[in-house]
C-alpha cells in the first residue's frame, strides 16, 4: 500500500478535456483587435553576402517592412541557459549574410494573410556573391575553405573564427596512453548520427501586442517566457518591466524552444514600427527550417583487463552545428558529461569541436546529445563484452557508475554524489521478462526472418543543478495562495511541454498539504506574477520544479498551522498540530496529535483567517537544487528483421525507469512508451539530408517526406512491458527524479544491439534505412 495519499495516484489531467475538445488556446489560436499577420523573407540561398534588399513594392501595396537596417545590429544567442561568459554569439535577428537556405532576410505585416504573402513576394534582393554551400563539417576545417562567421562574440568578448571551428572543449584525466597500453582488450569505433527534425505538435508562433505606455505583451511558443523578455530587452534596449510575457500552453518542443525562438524579436521589431499588434505563425515547411538536431561523428575509444574492469575511455567528438550556435559549447560539455557519468572508465581523454556549416541551426532534441553518445557507448560496450567473453550484463554492472560515484550533472562544472540507484533491480528483472538468456547468437540464426535481442542502459539528469554555480544557469520559482474559500493558486512560469509536469506538481502540493488535487488551480502565469524559471529542460520539471512546489507548499502548511493554533479552543504547541486528509469531508483537516476531536477543517480555517483580518496565507519560492541526480533507464528490445527487405519490425520491448518515487504513474509508462517511438525514428528512418550543390533540404521542406514512425511500426501495448524501479531520490520532491529524456536515451542502442544479435549486423551510422541494413546484411553474408 502506498505511503502517500494523492502522489502516485492515476488521476486525469487537469488540461484532458480542453485538449480533446480543442477549447485550449495555443498561441496560433490568439488574435487582437487590429491584428497585423506576420511573414518572414527567407534566403533562397545557403551561403550568400546580399548587396542589396528592394521592399518597394511591398511598401506600395501598403504592408509594414522591415529589413536588416531597421533593427537593433547586435550580435546575440537566443538561448539564455548558460551564464553569459561562456555564451557564444553569432545571430542578428535580420542579415545580408544568409548562411543557410531560410535564414531570416526581411518581413513583412499586413492586415490580411493574402496581403501579406503578396508583399513577401514582391521582395527582391541582388547578391553580390553567393558561395558554395559547405555542408560537411570537416570539409568545413579545411584550411582553404571559406569563413561562415568571421567573427563572433563570447559574453561581451570578440573573438576570431578559424577554420570554422565554433567552439571546443578538451578534458582529460589520468594517463589514458598507459591505460590502454595495458589493456587486456581494446575496442575503438567510429560513428555519426542523422540530423533530426524535431516534428513537435505545434509549429512555432508568436502574438506581440503594444500596450500604453510603451508596453508590450508577448505570446510565444517558448520553454522560457522570462528568457523570452530578457533577450528583447537587451535587443532593443526596452525595461523589462514594460515586456509581459505570458505563459501559452505549448503543442510539445522536445527542445525546439528552449531557446527564444528566432521569430519572436522580427515580430517585436514590426511590432513597434507598426504600432499595432502583429502575429507571425510558422508553417510546418518555415517550421523545419528554423530548428534541427546536431550531427556527431564520434570516435570511441575502450580500454578493459580481462576480468572485465573497464581502465581507459577516449572519446573524439566532432558536431555540426549548422549555421548558428545556440548551445554549441554547452553541448560539447555534456556530451562529455554523458560519456563520464556512463562508466568508471578512470582514465579519460576528450576532445569535442563543434564547426559550422551551411546548414539550418541546430538546438537540443530531447536528450541533449545522450541518445547519440548512449546508442555509441552503449554499442562499445556490447562488442567489449564479447571480446572479452562476459555476459553484456555482467560487464554493465561491474562498470557503470552507480550509488556513491561522482555523477556529472551534465558538464564539468555540475557535480555530486548519486544518492539512488535502480540499475541492478532494472537489468536482472529485464533480463528475466525478455528471456534474456534464450537470445541466442547472431551466426545460430538462419532464413529469411530472424529475431535478435538487444539491451541499452543509460541515464539523464533531473536538472543541471549541483552544490555550486558552475556555467549553467537552473533556478526556478512557485506562488502558492490559499483562497478565501480553502482552495488554493498556484503559480509558476515552468512550461509543461504535454507530459503532464504540472499535473505533478499539483499532486505534490496536495500531499503535503493533504488537499484535494482538485482544488488546486493552475492560475495563468506571467513574467509579470511569477518568479523567474529558466527553462522546462534536462528532464527538471519534476525534481528542481516539483521541489519548489514542495517548499512552497510548506511554508503555506506552517502558516495554516500558526493560524490554527489561534483558532483551537485550546492552547497547543504549533508542533503538535497535523494536517491529514478526510474523505468524509474531502478536505484537509488540522487537528491535535493525539485529541482528533480538537480539529478545524482548511475551508474552514481559510474563511476564519479571512473574516479576522489575519490577511492572505501565501508563499514565495525560488529554488535551485544542489543536484542533478540521474534518472537511469534500462531497454530490453526483441525484433525481427526481414534480410530479404532490409524491414525492422519491433516485437517485444521491456522498458526500467528510475524515476525515484513516481509521481504521476501513467505518465512514467507514457513517456517510456513515446521515448521508444522516437528513439525507433532514430534508427530508422528520420534525418534531413541536404542537395549537395544547393544546400537545400532534399525533401524540400515537404513534411511528407520526413518519416516518422506510427502506431503501426511500434509494439502492441501487451508486448511492452514498463518496469519502475523500487528507489527513493533523498533531494527530490517525495523522493521524486526526472524523467522525459531519460525515457528515449539508451533505446536506440538496445535496438542497434538487437540488430546485431538478429544478423550479426553492427550499425555505427543511423539512421540506418532498409536499403543500408539490406546493403550491409549482403556485405557481412557475403563476407563470410
Amino acid at each position: 500500500m502506498s505511503e502517500y495519499v494523492f502522489i502516485g495516484r492515476r488521476t486525469p489531467r487537469h488540461d484532458a478535456i480542453p485538449k480533446v475538445t480543442g477549447a485550449l488556446k495555443f498561441v496560433n489560436d490568439l488574435e487582437a483587435p487590429g491584428m497585423l499577420i506576420g511573414r518572414i523573407y527567407r534566403s533562397p540561398y545557403a551561403f550568400a553576402d546580399i548587396a542589396r534588399i528592394d521592399v518597394s513594392e511591398a511598401e506600395r501595396l501598403g504592408a509594414v517592412v522591415i529589413t536588416p537596417d531597421e533593427v537593433p545590429r547586435k550580435l546575440f544567442n537566443p538561448r539564455l541557459v548558460s551564464v553569459d561568459e561562456v555564451t557564444y554569439k553569432d545571430h542578428l535577428i535580420l542579415t545580408k549574410r544568409p548562411r543557410y537556405i531560410g535564414e531570416p532576410i526581411a518581413a513583412v505585416a499586413a492586415p490580411s494573410e493574402e496581403l501579406a504573402q503578396r508583399a513577401l513576394e514582391s521582395i527582391r534582393i541582388e547578391v553580390e556573391r553567393v558561395y558554395k554551400p559547405i555542408l560537411d563539417p570537416f570539409e568545413a576545417m579545411s584550411p582553404s575553405a571559406p569563413l561562415i562567421h568571421e567573427e563572433i562574440m563570447k559574453g561581451d568578448q570578440v573573438l576570431k573564427v578559424e577554420r570554422n571551428i565554433a567552439a571546443r572543449l578538451t578534458y582529460t584525466e589520468g594517463d589514458v596512453d598507459k591505460a590502454f597500453r595495458e589493456a587486456s582488450v581494446v575496442v575503438e569505433r567510429t560513428f555519426k548520427s542523422g540530423k533530426r527534425y524535431h516534428m513537435q505538435l505545434e509549429p512555432k508562433a508568436v502574438l506581440c501586442v503594444p500596450e500604453p505606455g510603451g508596453k508590450l505583451t508577448i505570446y510565444a511558443t517558448t520553454q522560457t517566457i522570462h528568457n523570452t523578455r530578457i533577450l528583447i530587452s537587451q535587443l532593443f534596449d526596452i525595461p523589462e518591466s514594460k515586456i509581459t510575457v505570458v505563459k501559452v500552453p505549448i503543442g510539445g518542443s522536445f527542445g525546439s524552444s528552449i531557446q527564444v525562438n528566432y521569430l519572436v524579436p522580427i515580430a517585436v521589431a514590426l511590432c513597434l514600427k507598426a504600432r499595432r499588434p502583429v502575429k507571425i505563425a510558422y508553417t510546418r515547411e518555415e517550421d523545419m527550417l528554423d530548428h534541427s538536431n546536431y550531427v556527431f561523428h564520434m570516435r570511441i575509444k575502450v580500454g578493459a583487463k580481462r576480468d572485465g574492469e573497464i581502465i581507459a575511455g577516449e572519446f573524439h567528438n566532432i558536431l555540426d552545428i549548422g549555421a548558428h550556435q545556440i548551445q554549441a559549447y554547452p553541448l560539447l560539455g555534456t556530451s562529455l558529461g554523458w560519456f563520464v557519468s556512463m562508466y568508471k572508465w578512470k582514465n579519460i581523454r576528450y576532445e569535442g569541436i563543434a564547426v559550422y556549416t551551411n546548414k539550418v541551426p541546430s538546438c537540443a532534441l530531447r536528450g541533449y546529445g545522450a541518445p547519440e553518445v548512449q546508442w555509441a557507448v552503449e554499442t562499445v560496450i556490447d562488442e567489449l563484452a564479447e571480446e572479452l567473453g562476459m555476459d553484456p550484463v555482467e560487464l554493465r554492472l561491474k562498470n557503470y557508475v552507480g550509488r556513491g560515484d561522482i555523477f556529472w550533472g551534465q558538464g564539468p562544472t555540475v557535480r555530486s554524489v548519486i544518492k539512488s540507484d535502480g540499475v541492478p533491480e532494472l537489468l536482472l528483472k529485464g533480463r528475466e521478462l525478455i528471456g534474456w538468456d534464450k537470445r541466442g547468437r547472431p551466426e545460430e540464426k538462419k532464413g529469411r526472418f530472424r529475431r535478435g535481442i538487444g539491451l541499452g542502459r543509460g541515464f539523464h539528469t533531473s536538472g543541471a543543478g549541483g552544490p555550486i554555480s558552475g556555467e549553467v544557469i537552473d533556478f526556478t520559482g512557485a506562488v502558492l495562495k490559499l483562497n478565501e474559500d480553502g482552495t488554493l493558486d498556484y503559480i509558476t512560469a515552468l512550461q509543461d511541454h504535454g507530459g503532464g509536469t504540472l499535473d505533478a506538481h499539483v499532486k505534490i502540493i496536495a500531499e503535503e498539504l493533504q488537499v484535494p488535487p482538485e482544488r488546486i488551480n493552475l492560475a495563468l502565469a506571467t513574467t509579470e506574477n511569477s518568479p523567474y524559471d529558466v527553462c522546462t529542460h534536462a528532464s527538471r520539471g519534476v525534481f528542481v520544479g516539483g521541489e519548489a512546489a514542495r517548499r512552497a507548499a510548506s511554508i503555506v502548511k506552517q502558516k495554516i498551522l500558526e493560524a490554527a493554533v489561534r483558532l483551537l479552543p485550546m492552547a497547543v504547541n504549533p508542533e503538535a498540530l497535523r494536517i491529514r486528509y478526510d474523505p468524509a469531508r474531502d478536505d484537509a483537516v488540522i487537528y491535535v496529535e493525539g485529541m482528533p476531536e480538537y480539529s478545524i477543517t482548511l475551508r474552514e480555517l481559510a474563511r476564519k483567517v479571512w473574516q479576522k483580518n489575519w490577511g492572505t496565507i501565501a508563499a514565495v519560492v525560488t529554488y535551485r537544487a544542489t543536484s542533478a541526480p540521474p534518472s537511469f533507464t534500462v531497454y530490453y528490445v526483441e525484433v525481427e528483421v526481414d534480410t530479404w527487405t532490409g524491414k525492422v519490425r519491433p516485437v517485444r520491448v521491456v522498458a526500467g525507469a528510475d524515476v525515484g518515487t513516481p509521481i504521476n504513474p501513467d505518465m512514467v509508462e507514457g513517456q517510456l512508451h513515446g521515448g521508444f517511438a522516437m528513439a525507433w525514428g532514430m534508427v530508422f528512418s528520420e534525418d534531413t539530408p541536404y542537395n549537395p550543390e544547393t544546400g537545400e533540404l532534399a525533401n524540400r521542406f515537404l513534411i511528407t517526406d520526413y518519416k516518422i514512425p506510427t502506431a503501426q511500426d511500434l509494439p502492441r501495448l501487451e508486448d511492452f512491458k514498463v518496469i519502475i524501479a523500487s528507489t527513493k531520490e533523498p533531494s527530490g520532491p517525495f523522493g521524486a527524479k526526472g524523467l522525459g529524456e531519460a525515457a528515449m536515451n539508451p533505446a536506440a542502442a538496445a535496438i542497434c544491439n538487437a540488430i546485431y544479435n538478429a544478423t550479426g549486423v553492427r550499425v555505427y551510422e543511423l539512421p540506418v534505412t532498409p536499403d543500408k541494413l539490406l546493403k550491409l546484411i549482403k556485405e557481412r553474408e557475403g563476407s563470410a
